[in-house]
């Protein structure tokens, strides 16, 4: 009888740790400033570092001449097994002038145009996951003792 009590719980605690799988789950990451911290960011006056100080340091800066600031806050849904979708992105986009002054402030959505993925390009060092001991035994033989003496 002990038995079959304990073949229903365990049968009872797998079916809730199926049912707790399959809920759906939203991840926020970065962050957007809000409307009202927008609003104290003066057009023509506040700088760089000035809206760095109101707001916080950008999730992303001007990639090729240091134009502007970009605030990115992306929520994520997750459901089960499934890849997991994007299902709201904003993004505040700060340029600034060549002085570094403000020039303009836009809020941008998901529902503004296609979405733009995120990501992160690393330049490959070609080291392939070799440890520290394994590069230095390669390496022996890759010098000329001649050069210490000169």
């Amino acid at each position: 009888m002990a038995r079959i009590g304990q073949v229903k719980s365990l049968a009872f605690a797998m079916m809730l740790l199926a049912v707790a799988a399959c809920t759906t789950q939203y991840r926020n990451h970065g962050y957007v400033p809000t409307d009202d911290e927008l609003s104290e960011i003066r057009l023509g006056v506040d700088t760089r570092d000035s809206v760095t100080e109101a707001l916080g340091t950008p999730t992303a800066g001007g990639v090729l001449d240091d134009s502007g600031f970009y605030y990115v806050r992306s929520k994520v849904k997750h459901f089960g097994a499934r890849r997991p979708e994007v299902v709201e992105r904003q993004l505040v986009a700060i340029s600034f002038n060549n002085r570094g002054v403000v020039e303009g402030v836009q809020r941008f959505s998901l529902q503004d145009g296609l979405v733009v993925p995120l990501s992160k390009r690393v330049t490959d060092n070609g080291l392939e996951n070799e440890n520290f001991l394994k590069q230095m035994l390669q390496n022996l033989g890759n010098f000329d003792a001649g050069s210490f003496f000169s």
